[in-house]
């Protein structure tokens, strides 16, 4: 397989091919169709990061053509306005009060997503969140408008703590982005490993560095001279790639293992190629190799046929995102808000990723959790994983009082 990579123009051109398609599919003269079931996404589809939006675009244009040739949602075929979530709150409004749009889907930022979700009830529109991972949006911040449908930060960080817990490491520092999401991964790691392992030993010597920063070799340098055993790193995107090729010039890899809590992600390994060090273990919120199941196998086949690349974790969430929704809409019998809410609460339903269940108390996924060790294959032109190690989601989700969320 050649090393896929979006480019803005590919992106255009893909952009506009799934709208002729859907033209095609659905019979209409235009992409505006008043009898349509509007949803607003939104991702992050300029700048560093547009990668993970571009891949989010692709998944939920699958789906959608998947529920429209089903019937749409209620006999309505669907329609997909994306925008780069860049000001969520601003284009939310924008969505709901000039588009028009029936549900929101999307926010692939936390901080954003923070932002947001205490605004979505005057909106009053379900909204699905599919990437951003911080435990507030179905914690402190949980409202009933509120769904998220993928691993959070807590989930993913224990995950990550019950595989650490099994090794030798005693002495640990971490590596993250300052923000909310890298503060709260290291957070929630520390916690679980105590839990699982007795004498271990968190520095102070951390390295937090700028989202988008480009030179990461004073931090590199500081992780060298930290005296810890081993790493937690929670960088991810661009910022990830950047700093593993840096610290393969300054030879860290050699010197200590690093647990990339997204180290697994499609954006990354397809940027890095060979050039991700192998034997270190990495988490992600979905991985294309497992489960072995005909759902997952059909998505994945269906993926590499129409995009010729392996689906990321941020495709798979967003299109398990748009199929609860029509799901729901269509049990409902309905768009109405209130309707598809209690059609979403305690829902289950089988995903690539596995079966999830929406915990009707807060609306977190319950779903296993995958990590794994890189590997070299001659199969592929980026790294793989061997051994894969799956984390039943109720080992690693929090009991709903320590969540903080209460639903008005």
């Amino acid at each position: 397989m050649s090393n896929y990579h979006y480019s803005r123009r590919s992106f255009i051109k893909q952009l506009s091919w799934s709208a002729v398609g859907f033209l095609t599919a659905c019979n209409l003269t235009s992409t505006k169709d008043s009898q349509a079931v509007r949803v607003g996404a939104m991702y992050l589809l300029t700048g560093g990061f547009a990668t993970y939006g571009e891949f989010a675009r692709d998944g939920i244009n699958l789906a959608k053509e998947e529920i429209n040739a089903a019937g749409g949602i209620n006999k309505r075929p669907v329609e997909v306005i994306f925008e780069h979530e860049g000001e969520p709150v601003q284009t939310a409004r924008r969505l709901v009060l000039q588009e028009n749009v029936d549900f929101l889907l999307g926010i692939d930022s936390s901080g954003n997503a923070e932002a947001l979700v205490p605004t979505i009830p005057e909106l009053k529109r379900v909204l699905m969140v599919t990437h951003a991972a911080s435990p507030k949006v179905t914690g402190h911040l949980c409202n009933k408008y509120v769904f998220r449908c993928s691993v959070n930060g807590p989930q993913n960080s224990t995950a990550g703590a019950e595989i650490a817990a099994k090794e030798a490491y005693k002495k640990w520092t971490t590596i993250g982005p300052d923000y909310a999401f890298g503060r709260q991964s290291w957070e929630f790691f520390q916690k679980a490993l105590q839990e699982r392992k007795e004498g271990v030993e968190f520095l102070k010597k951390t390295a937090f560095s700028k989202l988008g920063a480009q030179d990461y070799n004073s931090f590199i340098t500081n992780l060298q001279n930290s005296g810890a055993d081993a790493i937690w790193c929670s960088l991810w995107g661009n910022d990830l790639v950047n700093f593993i090729r840096q610290a393969n010039d300054l030879g860290l890899f050699a010197q200590f293992p690093v647990y990339m809590e997204l180290g697994a992600a499609m954006e990354v390994l397809t940027a890095l190629g060979e050039q991700m060090p192998t034997g270190q273990w990495v988490g992600t919120r979905y991985w294309w190799q497992t489960p072995d199941t005909q759902i997952n196998r059909s998505f994945v086949e269906k993926f590499r046929q129409r995009y010729n690349n392996y689906p990321s974790y941020n495709a798979q969430n967003a299109y398990v995102g748009l199929h609860l929704l029509a799901a729901a809409a269509n049990d409902a019998g309905t768009t109405d808000t209130e309707a598809v809410i209690k059609a979403l609460e305690g829902r289950e339903y089988e995903a690539p990723m596995g079966k999830l269940r929406l915990r009707a108390q807060d609306r977190q996924a319950i779903v296993d959790v995958t990590w794994g060790k890189t590997v070299a294959s001659k199969d592929y032109d980026f790294r793989v994983l061997e051994p894969i190690e799956v984390i039943k989601g109720e080992s690693v989700t929090r009991p709903l009082s320590l969540t903080g969320c209460q639903m008005a």
